[in-house]
């Protein structure tokens, strides 16, 4: 087995030889890894088990920001629903007020709008109320 590239000198042969060993063993290694289905199985089943809690983690994320900003909207339109029953009820205060002055000048020809407005105002709180129950 001898070739024209053997090195005459005893040490250098010897450290060829220990380098050529290494390099076997880690070939041996590399195959012998390749080969161990179970180990490469449970390497998969982990992999998969890694990308499933990373995706139940960013779905979660994802619910909560949901959920955050739905809770946002909520108070947003609750504030708006109250500034619009406060203006509401201010609008049916007023026209309650002039109703009942007409009503004082002209009892019977102002009867008809003074319901009118009853009817508004009891519109109104019904509207108010359901929004309430609802948020």
């Amino acid at each position: 087995m001898s070739t024209s590239d053997t090195p005459a000198d005893p040490e250098q042969l010897r450290t060829e030889i220990e380098q050529t060993r290494a390099e076997l063993g880690s070939t041996v290694e590399a195959l012998a890894a390749k080969t161990d289905v179970k180990a490469r199985a449970k390497q998969a089943a982990s992999d998969a088990k890694d990308r499933a809690v990373g995706a139940a983690s960013d779905a979660k994320d994802r619910a909560m920001g949901a959920v955050s900003d739905a809770k946002d909207r909520a108070k947003d339109t609750a504030a708006d629903v109250q500034e619009q029953a406060k203006v509401t009820a201010a609008d049916v205060k007023v026209r309650t007020q002039q109703t009942v002055a007409e009503v004082r000048q002209n009892p019977r020809r102002a009867l008809p709008p003074a319901l009118i407005v009853a009817a508004v105002v009891a519109v109104v709180v019904g509207i108010v109320v359901f929004r309430r129950r609802r948020a």
